[in-house]
């Protein structure tokens, strides 16, 4: 195999594509590619060296999956392909996985040369280069995970759609390029949302790790700028007013203008930000600025309990007033058995969480209310805790522990019933927003909480009362709910006994 220098290796690949490629659809159809010299910048930043891993990130309508099936091509008839090789893509979906597809097939189908070398499996998304033994697959997260390849090339489509930070496809993708001697992955995606997401953990190693084998290429607006100004877009969208249309995202930019409710989304795909498209309860910036580290309780503590039914999570919150602020001290429990499996099915990293002291775990197969009572009996012992918020359907199974830990009946009567409907939660949550909003609450960004916060959405009945509800059925807001159980049980107490800390300092909003 001849070795060429790292320029001369990226310009001979750049010319491949405009000579062999076409574009497969819209209003340049059938003609040949003609790559844009940002296009050519990344071909050369992945080309130029001894590249492992290359993430590319923009936002939509930038023809990523086009750019992809480009790569796919090159590494499977072009001057990248090995003989008798394994190539793949990665989507999260069945319908991104065949659009990928189908995308490479066109190519192929347009070129003369490439048509009468390569075979298009239509029915398993597959092409195969029968004279250099290579095959390309395309693959979904949806279908069972394939084990035992080896690919030498693996594509991973739009992976800033994997929640959490686990995906099995990419997992079993990248570790099954190990036996390869140069394996070359390629991510391109427009960001996730969150930053405990697969694919904003991958970038923030990138970034904070440039080993040269890692490649990154990401178009981002800045933050700080005006999201709405063509200059903002641009930062984003290196094709708009080329390929891209224009107008079309000017006017996406309007309606997020004009309606809020759709600038997180239009932030996410447009402008390429790290923002969560579902917009949780509270933005995180504001979450963020509540950070600070808790100090000391120096008066009354109250609590939220949010018990789980069997092997959910459990959480217990106490809140208290430290000065001009309210500290937050918060404990969550699992099992420990099956602990990877929960990681894995939730795509949080409870495993890690449990290994760095934020999550307790319980022996066995759920959560023992015995183990949460000792503890509870414990804490009492510790913080002046005047009243604890509870969930009323399970407080029966509970309270017959409470007693056997030696709580007595004064302690009992410390335990509170605190719906979760309309009628209680509403309330709770504006003494919650005033709180957060003030930026008056020290919660230690504690991880499984923060995971909460992320999770919580508002669901709002006609009358315009709002409690939190799940983002995703899979998805835990229980620090959430009893964080907001202990700030309205504290809040009612100070409305009982007189004016609050807050108000005595003018400092509560109204």
């Amino acid at each position: 195999m001849r070795v060429y220098a790292p320029s001369e290796r990226s310009e001979r690949n750049i010319e491949w594509i405009e000579t062999y490629c076409r574009v497969p659809e819209g209003k340049l159809v059938g003609q040949p590619i003609v790559l844009r010299e940002w296009q050519r910048n990344i071909l050369r930043g992945i080309y130029d060296g001894n590249t492992r891993r290359a993430i590319i990130s923009f936002g939509r309508k930038n023809a990523k999956t086009a750019l992809t099936a480009m790569l796919n091509l090159l590494h499977l008839v072009g001057p990248e392909a090995v003989a008798n090789s394994q190539l793949f893509s990665a989507a999260q979906s069945r319908d991104q996985a065949a659009i990928l597809f189908n995308l490479a097939a066109k190519m192929v189908r347009m070129n003369g040369t490439l048509s009468e070398y390569v075979i298009v499996r239509d029915t398993a998304k597959e092409l195969a280069c029968q004279e250099l033994g290579s095959k390309y697959k395309a693959l979904s997260a949806e279908a069972a995970t394939a084990y035992g390849l080896s690919p030498v090339f693996a594509a991973h489509d739009e992976l800033g759609q994997v929640r959490g930070p686990r995906s099995d496809l990419y997992e079993a993708l990248e570790t099954a390029s190990a036996a390869q001697e140069i394996p070359l992955s390629i991510v391109i995606s427009t960001q996730a949302p969150n930053d405990d997401d697969l694919l904003s953990i991958l970038i923030e190693d990138a970034k904070a790790n440039p080993d040269g084998r890692t490649k990154l290429f990401l178009f981002t607006a800045d933050p700080d700028a005006d999201p709405f100004e063509e200059a903002t877009i641009r930062q984003a969208n290196p094709a708009f007013g080329d390929f891209q249309n224009a107008d079309e995202v000017l006017e996406m930019a309007e309606a997020a203008r004009r309606m809020p409710s759709r600038e997180a989304e239009y932030r996410n795909l447009i402008l390429n930000q790290r923002v969560e498209t579902n917009a949780p309860y509270i933005a995180r910036g504001i979450w963020e600025k509540n950070g600070n580290p808790p100090a000391d309780f120096d008066g009354p503590v109250y609590a939220g309990l949010d018990l789980s039914a069997t092997a959910d999570l459990t959480a217990f919150v106490l809140v208290g007033q430290t000065g001009d602020q309210v500290s937050v001290e918060s404990t969550f429990w699992l099992p420990s058995e099956g602990l990877a499996e929960k990681a894995r099915a939730d795509r949080v990293p409870y495993d890690v969480w449990r290994d760095q002291g934020w999550l307790q775990t319980c022996p066995g197969k759920t959560v023992d209310y015995e183990y949460v009572a000792a503890f509870l009996k414990d804490q009492l012992s510790r913080y002046d805790i005047r009243k604890i918020a509870f969930d009323r359907w399970n407080m029966r199974n509970f309270r017959p522990w409470l007693e056997k830990a030696g709580f007595t009946e004064d302690e009992l009567e410390r335990f509170v019933e605190f719906g979760q409907g309309f009628q209680s939660m509403s309330p709770a949550l504006r003494d919650l927003d005033q709180m957060l909003l003030n930026e008056r609450m020290r919660h230690g960004k504690h991880p499984v909480l923060s995971m909460c916060a992320a999770n919580a959405v508002v669901k709002m009945d006609p009358a315009g009362n709002r409690k939190l509800v799940k983002l995703t059925q899979n998805r835990r807001i229980d620090g959430m709910i009893a964080l907001a159980m202990a700030v309205s049980t504290m809040a009612e107490a100070d409305e009982t006994d007189g004016p609050s800390v807050y108000e005595e300092r003018g400092i509560l909003m109204v």
